[in-house]
Formats: structure tokens, sequence, C-alpha cells
């Protein structure tokens, strides 16, 4: 998962590296570079951390991060050395341009290295850390605060809705639409919710058969009618069924032919006219990188999307689509479907999202 771009990291962090030497990086008298030792008690030899262990404890002091500005607040200090701004333009030019060979799209790029800039610039870094050890904390900070903005807690949000909660799912053939919804009933049944699913993809046969297998497999109420048929009024009687039976939640399964089509938009203004969903989430595939990005403001216009999920996560080498997407359009990821089982489906996190993007990078 983002190998590619955690290995794009792990060069840019590398102490051999160019970009970070911390002779011509760093202004003033004294040193945090690699070789100088780091603070030990009196009379004590103190091995310096590693840069894991450096940011593991950064992580525990987290309040302290965010008060000193996000490079971690353990690593600022009264003392120290300043990073010149001349030669960490270089260092932001080879990061940037990894994060766009990665997919990120270009003004979530600038967001991230607009941080890294603040985090670093006229900050003063304890001894004891090395340039490495700086440098990625910063990253890795700024990276945080674009990820903080993408969360949605889906099951607290489902707590406070009123029965038969309404939530409707869209996005292009191929992203993995029907098998998310059928993930996402699962998981709501599992927590003791009762689900109907609306086949309203009646544009392909296809389509209501294998929405009709996932049901019968995760055991709940389809509700569907023939091919061809009306979509908003299979969602209505499905609403309606749920309404008459106490059913908790229906979800609204759509077709997903390409989103240019004018007739597909229209489709889809008047399932949302007619069930009022309370949630309006877009299915995106994770490897179709800015393309998912593009799609994903087309339904939005549309109908105005309230939350995303993002498949295929699992095998994205790249990670631009999840960096980008929910800042882009101003819309939180709620899941990310990590793998093909009805249990695959992981509700997005920062730190989740980090680890994975930051595994191996100081290693």
């Amino acid at each position: 998962m983002f190998d590619s771009l955690k290995s794009k990291l792990k060069n840019i962090f590398s102490t051999s590296s160019p970009k970070l030497d911390s002779e011509s990086i760093f202004e003033g008298e004294g040193g945090i570079g690699p070789e100088e030792p780091a603070a030990a008690a009196p009379g004590a030899e103190e091995k310096p951390l590693s840069r894991k262990e450096q940011l593991r404890a950064g992580k525990q002091k987290k309040p302290a991060q965010e008060e000193a500005g996000g490079t971690g607040g353990d690593m600022i200090a009264s003392s120290g050395k300043k990073i010149k701004e001349d030669p960490l333009d270089d260092l932001l030019d080879e990061l940037e341009l990894a994060l766009l060979e990665s997919d990120v799209a270009y003004p979530v790029v600038q967001d991230v290295i607009l941080g890294v800039r603040d985090n670093l610039v006229n900050k003063k870094h304890g001894r004891q850390y090395t340039l490495e050890q700086v440098v990625e904390a910063a990253v890795k900070d700024s990276v945080r605060s674009v990820l903080r903005a993408n969360e949605f807690d889906f099951d607290t949000w489902v707590e406070g809705q009123p029965r038969p909660t309404v939530m409707m799912f869209v996005g292009i053939n191929g992203t993995g639409k029907t098998t998310t919804i059928a993930k996402i009933a699962k998981r709501l049944k599992d927590d003791g919710r009762s689900v109907v699913i609306a086949a309203c993809d009646t544009f392909r046969a296809g389509a209501i058969e294998q929405l009709s297998i996932h049901a019968e497999r995760v055991g709940v109420k389809i509700v569907k009618q023939g091919q061809d048929a009306d979509p908003s009024a299979v969602a209505f009687d499905a609403i309606e069924h749920a309404r008459s039976k106490g059913k908790d939640v229906v979800l609204l399964d759509t077709a997903g032919r390409m989103q240019t089509n004018s007739n597909l938009i229209d489709e889809m203004k008047k399932i949302a006219r007619v069930s009022k969903p309370a949630l309006k989430v877009f299915v995106g595939d994770a490897l179709a990188g800015n393309d998912a990005i593009e799609q994903a403001k087309v339904f939005d216009t549309a109908i105005g999307i309230d939350a995303i999920v993002l498949t295929k996560i699992d095998t994205d080498a790249k990670g631009g689509a999840a960096l980008s997407i929910a800042r882009t359009i101003g819309k939180p990821i709620a899941f990310v479907s990590d793998g093909q089982g009805y249990d695959d489906l992981q509700a997005f996190d920062s730190e989740w999202m980090l680890e994975r993007l930051f595994e191996g990078a100081d290693e």
C-alpha cells in the first residue's frame, strides 16, 4: 500500500541525500547534524534515539506538538540551529515532485509544502535531533493537518439519525460500489441495525443479480424490480417497506455509467429528490487518482456529496487519491476499502493513513 510514495519519501529523508546536508542548510553556530551526540544526563552516556523512536515519542506528546506548531513539540528548542530558507527550497522542490508523481492534487501539494515550510523556517530545533528527523517530522505533521480535515465518524452519525435512515451511493461502474454497499450493510447489521438494500441500478440486469447475491450473503432484505424499471420507484418502494416494517437503514444502489452521461446525472437527481437521502456517498477507486477527484466533483455538483468511500486502497501504490480527494472537494472520507471480504472496510483515520504512508520511511 502506497509503496511508490513511501519509496519517494524514504529517498528524501535518506541521510545520503544531498538535500539534507547539515553544513549547508543550517545557520548559526553549533549543530544538530548526525555526528553530534544526543543530550545526555550528567555523568552518563546516552545513545541518540532512532528516528522511529523519536517520532513515536513525538506522537505521545501530541498536545505539545500542536502548541509548538507542528514539527513535534519536543523538537523545538530555545537553543540550536535554524534552517536556512534558500537551501530548504531545494528540498521542498523534491518533495513537491514526489507528491505530484504520486497523483496528489496540486492544491493539496501546495498545502503540504506550505505546512512544511511553516514548520521548519525560523524555528530552532534541539541539538539531539538529526536534520532528517526534523524534516521528516515536519512533513508528517503537515500531511496530518491535511488528513484531519478528511475524517467522518460514520457510526456516531448513524446513531443520531431518525429511522429509517436513507443513504444513497453514487459512482461510476467498476469502482466497487455494489460491494461497498454490502460491506456497509454487514457493518450496520453487526451493530444490531436492520437494513434494507434497494437495487436502483435498473440499467443492467447483472447489477440487480449481483446485489441480490450480496444481500443474501450478508443476510439483509433487498427491494428490487426488473431491468429498465424506474430507479426512483425502486427507491420509494424500499423506503416505504422500511417504514412499514420498522427497519433502521435503507441503502440505495444506483447506476454507474460514465459521470459525463447527462441521462445518468438526471437519474441521480430524480432518485435524490424522491428518496431525500440523509447521506449521499461517493464511491471512488483509489487507483483512479485524479480521475476519481473529477468524478466526485461531477456528482457533487449534481446532487451534493456528503461523504466518500475509497475502494482498492490496499493495491494503491501512489496514495494520491487518499491524500487529495476529501481536501479538494471539501467532503470527508468515511471509509476505505482494503480487501474483497465483507469485513474489509476500514473507518478512515488520519493516524491509520499516516502509519501506512510513513512506515519504513525511517528505516
